[in-house]
């Protein structure tokens, strides 16, 4: 297999590797295995999308839901720093 890269892209990929102190080889076959193994955003924010899509919620009652977590989150963390 022969990979294809700008002299650009060569060039970071031999400093970063340098920088974890690997071969340029061993570095890109580390970035090439966890590009194709690891879940992607979507694969992972799939079932979060399913569930959503079956509340039947609205944008704006699922805009408010998160204002409200986001507001009690805030309230705790400001009642934690004065206790």
């Amino acid at each position: 297999m022969k990979l294809r890269l700008t002299p650009e892209a060569r060039q970071k990929l031999a400093e970063r590797a340098a920088r974890t102190g690997r071969d340029v080889a061993e570095y890109a076959s580390e970035l090439i295995e966890q590009a194709v193994t690891k879940p992607t955003v979507d694969e992972l924010l799939a079932p979060f999308r399913r569930q959503v899509a079956e509340s039947g919620q609205t944008d704006e009652q699922l805009d408010r839901l998160h204002e409200e977590l986001r507001d009690k989150v805030w309230q705790e963390k400001q009642r934690d720093r004065k206790g």
